[in-house]
């Protein structure tokens, strides 16, 4: 293997991380090599531990980065218009372009198979708890629902779209992006139009069905 040009730390990185995404998408944690994400990235074994010094600390930093991407592609959805059925649109299609991206990094944070490993599943419910909290910020000021009642309605929305989307992906049917966006914010619009700012439910609430109502 031919040495590879000398990099900034910064693009060195960036690519050690690159490569070491691909292998861990392909392998999972357990299969993958260090010496085969060296190569990957055209660099001698002792150069990827100059920079993280163990496949653990490499996987979690490849983690981090994929939770990073998607973080914000759901907080640039969710600022890109003050229309609120667009901001269902677009969030679900941020979930959609992120499950949907070449180097499928949503299988690090939504597949991961170190799921049940302390620091990855701390990482893994950040990425649920933060996304669901920015969508509760919108749904609590345009409903005037609570704090819990905006949550719990955030979190459907993103199981929702995470479901189906993983679904959509890996069954898409002859159906693009475009239309599976479309047709899941649909369904998610029509649910959470149903809570107008200036009527937002209350104890009193008569209109939930009971045991005896429910039929």
């Amino acid at each position: 293997m031919s040495p590879s040009p000398r990099l900034p730390r910064k693009e060195r990185r960036e690519s050690l991380l690159d490569a070491a995404r691909a292998v861990f998408v392909e392998s999972g944690y357990h299969a993958a090599a260090m010496d085969e994400i060296a190569a990957r990235a055209g660099v001698t074994k002792p150069v990827l531990y100059q920079h993280f010094g163990s496949k653990r600390d490499l996987y979690l930093a490849v983690l981090d980065n994929g939770a990073e991407q998607f973080i914000e592609s759901v907080g640039r959805a969710l600022t890109s218009t003050p229309n609120n059925r667009d901001r269902v649109t677009a969030t679900i299609n941020a979930y959609l372009k992120f499950i949907d991206h070449d180097d499928e990094a949503y299988r690090l944070v939504f597949q991961s198979d170190l799921v049940n490993a302390p620091d990855v599943r701390e990482r893994v419910q950040r990425v649920h708890a933060l996304s669901a909290e920015m969508v509760s910020d919108v749904i609590a000021e345009d409903t005037g629902l609570s704090r819990a009642e905006a949550l719990l309605l955030a979190y459907g929305l993103l199981g929702m779209a995470q479901t189906a989307g993983l679904r959509w992906l890996s069954t898409p049917e002859g159906m693009d992006r475009q239309s599976a966006t479309a047709l899941l914010s649909a369904l998610a619009w029509r649910g959470i139009s149903s809570f107008p700012k200036s009527h937002p439910p209350s104890p009193e609430r008569t209109d939930v069905p009971t045991p005896e109502t429910a039929g």
